[in-house]
């Protein structure tokens, strides 16, 4: 179409990529749609100028192309190979918006946009310049390694990073707790650590390793009720049953607690002293769990009160001591002391 002069199509591919820049910054971040409409829009109509100009951006340039021929020619294919990039990055973030987790996918969503900008940079080093690929990718190898022995800890909080993303094992707003008792709400995971917002409102910083190994609760997961046991011994001047009544009434009457499933009083232990009841209810989150736990102790403590119920001492509290000898009758029992023994009548 174009004739056996390039000089035509080369120009219009250079207008083309430039116009796509402006447009593409025009559009801003906050429309995404549109930039990635615009960047297909403009990489097909390259695409179709350089097919009917018969030039292959995968191919290197004509060897009698000199000057500004060359230069025109060099620069369409760099923008060719750009806008290549940008319109399968537009792909991957509409991908990733339409499965609304932007922000759990970061990591992965960042490893596919660097994978893309080295495949472009190397097709580029290839294809425009004529360059040797694979001696390029040897050298940047030894150079990979020699970076890769100088920044072990922080390539293994990145690969931690990425299996724990992979893994999906947490997503950013749930509630985790670890086994060393840290826990928080997941506010932001990035290459290098998981920050975590705690209970007392303070960040945790953990890196990405530090939390790969260790034991880990995902208090949201399948939802985000959460369940909590509460302990209480009552003096055994009751009967049980009058006493798990009273303790389910006392469920009942919470407005924090959830009445689906209904909350449980069982009855775990019962001695001479005390019978041990043992309480177990469900609130909407983690968040809510101590103003919870405060209503029902002090539901507890009014109605024990109500119905004549004590409250019993902690088992552990109890020293038992042998009885103590009674004195044989008609002896007389003397202070323990020198000079002091049992006098017998």
């Amino acid at each position: 179409m174009f004739g056996d002069d390039n000089s035509v199509p080369l120009v219009l591919v250079n207008v083309l990529g430039v116009a796509g820049i402006v447009v593409w910054h025009i559009q801003g971040g906050t429309r995404p749609t549109g930039r990635l409409i615009a960047q297909i829009l403009f990489f097909s109509v390259m695409s179709v100028v350089l097919y009917l100009g018969g030039i292959a951006p995968y191919r290197p340039d004509a060897v009698h192309l000199q000057g500004i021929g060359a230069l025109l020619s060099k620069s369409a294919r760099i923008l060719w190979w750009a806008h290549l990039a940008w319109a399968v990055i537009g792909f991957i973030q509409i991908y990733v918006r339409l499965n609304r987790r932007p922000r759990e996918a970061h990591l992965i969503q960042d490893m596919a946009i660097a994978a893309i900008y080295l495949g472009v940079a190397l097709s580029v080093v290839g294809f425009v310049f004529g360059m040797p690929v694979g001696t390029l990718v040897t050298t940047s190898g030894v150079i990979a390694v020699i970076f890769g022995l100088a920044l072990q800890n922080t390539l293994g909080d990145v690969f931690s990073g990425i299996a724990l993303t992979l893994g999906r094992a947490y997503a950013i707003g749930d509630w985790i707790e670890l086994t060393d008792g840290t826990e928080g709400r997941v506010i932001e995971t990035n290459w290098r650590s998981t920050n975590l917002l705690s209970a007392t409102h303070n960040v945790v910083v953990l890196p990405n390793s530090v939390l790969a190994k260790q034991g880990m609760t995902n208090l949201s997961r399948p939802d985000e009720t959460h369940l909590i046991t509460l302990r209480v011994r009552v003096a055994a001047t009751q009967r049980p049953r009058v006493v798990e009544e009273i303790m389910r009434s006392a469920l009942q009457s919470s407005v924090l607690i959830n009445k689906s499933p209904p909350p449980v009083a069982a009855l775990k232990a019962i001695d001479a002293i005390a019978i041990e009841v043992e309480l177990q209810f469900r609130v909407d989150n983690v968040a809510i769990r101590t103003p919870a736990k405060n209503e029902i102790v002090d539901l507890l403590h009014d109605r024990c009160e109500a119905n004549g119920l004590s409250l019993a001492i902690p088992a552990e509290s109890l020293a038992f001591m042998p009885p103590p000898r009674q004195p044989i009758s008609g002896d007389a029992l003397l202070p323990a002391g020198p000079g002091h023994r049992l006098i017998s009548s």
